[in-house]
């Protein structure tokens, strides 16, 4: 039996937890932020207790930790993870192998007002501002005219301002209207599943727009087209991830990479192609092999 350390919500371990069991493989919850752990004799987890990894942990400096206690290799392993929290580096990664992307600039603070307010106008408003480096949607706006743009800069300016903030940067996108949003799941390199993320229509009447699962959006298990499972396994293979949630955006006028998450929620099994965990499992064995 194969021990399996996941630093995952609850939610996602608990999923995890009875396929991957019937397939050999036991899975232990080992949540590394949001707690005290002590750094001695008396340390939550030792190296002899866990064979493999599920993806590092969320928070960087927590994930320090873990990968010193637990010594074991990761299926997503630090690397990773890093990259695909890096959305410039994405965005620019993709574009240069030529995947379809948004429109976007990067904006590394401190630049000034005139910088920005050209930027503003390399874009049909309203443009989309997001922070470089946070999930689930946290920080991300809409802003519809050159004075809330510079207003949002300006906060994030102020954010910028406290030193210890690792990361001094965001991104200004064009916002696609009606673009209907999809994750999807790629694993070493294969689609193994898609849903459809969309708010319920009492959200979209109260004007909200971000379709996070965080959020309020419900995930519905769809069959996406070949060639959209083919970009996502594109991406993957261009990111060297082995396990990953792509973001797809559909408008009329096709279809773009918004962005990609190298810590994925499992969904329900439903929502997946059929023989999902056999290869999850066979993978966690690959990666397990490494060490």
């Amino acid at each position: 039996m194969i021990n399996l350390a996941v630093a995952n919500d609850q939610e996602t371990f608990q999923r995890m937890r009875d396929p991957l069991e019937e397939r050999g493989i036991r899975v232990h919850h080992v949540p590394a932020s949001e707690r005290v752990v002590p750094l001695g004799e008396d340390a939550p987890w030792s190296p002899d207790e866990y064979d493999v990894g599920y993806v590092y942990p969320g928070r960087l400096m927590e994930g320090g930790v873990a990968d010193a206690l637990l010594e074991v290799p990761w299926l997503n392993d630090h690397e990773t993870v890093l990259t695909s929290r890096n959305k410039a580096e994405v965005i620019a990664r993709l574009g240069r192998a030529d995947l379809p992307v948004p429109e976007s600039v990067y904006v590394s603070n401190d630049v000034s007002e005139s910088e920005l307010a050209d930027v503003f106008e390399r874009f049909e408003p309203p443009v989309v501002v997001k922070p470089n480096s946070t999930t689930r949607g946290v920080g991300v706006a809409k802003a519809h005219d050159l004075d809330s743009f510079l207003g949002l800069c300006d906060y994030l300016s102020l954010v910028h301002d406290y030193r210890a903030t690792g990361d001094r940067s965001f991104l200004v996108q064009e916002y696609l209207p009606d673009a209907t949003d999809y994750r999807v799941m790629v694993l070493e390199g294969e689609y193994v599943g898609a849903v459809e993320r969309r708010l319920p229509d009492e959200a979209v009447a109260e004007g909200q727009w971000k379709h996070n699962v965080h959020r309020g959006a419900e995930a519905t298990g769809v069959d996406l087209p070949e060639p959209w499972r083919e970009l996502a396994e594109a991406v993957a293979r261009e990111l060297e991830i082995p396990f990953l949630g792509v973001d797809l955006l559909e408008t009329d006028a096709g279809v773009v990479v918004n962005e990609t998450n190298a810590r994925p929620t499992i969904d329900e099994e439903t929502k997946y192609e059929s023989g999902f965990y056999d290869r999850l499992a066979a993978t966690i064995r690959k990666t397990a092999d490494r060490e």
